[in-house]
């Protein structure tokens, strides 16, 4: 997957709350929501001349100044070093057919849920994934919906999928404390690429950080492919 298109696979299945255009960078303001809709992204080449001016953006919306470089931008990527910008978050793309992972999970193990119920908000918060993030899924066009994946008849997981023209990505994968290592992940998994392919999607995406050693693990498990990778450099006031 090409950067651009790694791009607009994430903006349009996980968006900001606003983009704009400023010089060659597009600006994301990301209202709290994390990272992935904070970022500032080159559109053309921009070298180090330009980075203080998609800095002075970004802080005009009262953002630290945080950078994703994707692959083929190392002389961005090395200005930004030679400033102190620091690596954070190195990120994975994996994916895979959806047609080769959809295996109908066991009987009440996973449901589509649009808009999400107060128990997946509830496990979602109490792994960091708070209202600024569910605002996100909010806000993204197009189809989508959420699993809701049970165990001992339990709300035991959840995620978020979208569709982006033939891709489908996940997004906000969390299983409660007390039901992982069960193979709940792998279950909703399938059943993520299960709603992918009854959507007309012929792919399956899923971004994890490297450090992830647990999902980066179960992925690969699941025959998912590395297709693409980016990590941030953020100014080092923070």
């Amino acid at each position: 997957m090409t950067p651009k298109a790694l791009t607009a696979l994430i903006d349009a299945t996980w968006p900001a709350t606003r983009f704009s255009t400023v010089g060659p960078w597009t600006i994301r303001e990301g209202a709290g929501g994390g990272s992935r809709v904070s970022a500032a992204t080159a559109r053309d080449v921009a070298g180090d001349a330009e980075i203080e001016t998609a800095v002075a953006a970004m802080r005009a919306l009262g953002q630290t100044p945080l950078f994703m470089l994707r692959e083929d931008e190392e002389p961005l990527d090395r200005a930004l070093e030679a400033r102190g910008y620091q690596v954070k978050d190195p990120v994975t793309l994996y994916t895979t057919p959806a047609g080769a992972l959809a295996v109908q999970p066991p009987p009440v193990t996973c449901f589509e849920v649009w808009p999400p119920v107060a128990s997946q908000l509830e496990i979602w918060a109490k792994g960091g994934i708070g209202p600024e993030r569910i605002a996100i899924m909010d806000r993204a066009k197009g189809p989508k919906t959420t699993l809701l994946g049970r165990l001992d008849d339990t709300p035991a997981g959840t995620l978020f999928v979208a569709l982006h023209d033939d891709v489908a990505m996940v997004h906000a994968v969390e299983i409660a404390p007390a039901f992982r290592r069960r193979g709940l992940g792998r279950f909703m998994m399938q059943g993520a690429a299960t709603w992918a392919r009854d959507n007309n999607a012929q792919t399956l995406a899923v971004l994890v950080t490297k450090a992830n050693t647990g999902a980066n693990a179960l992925y690969s498990s699941l025959g998912m492919s590395a297709a693409a990778g980016y990590h941030y450099r953020i100014h080092p006031e923070a």
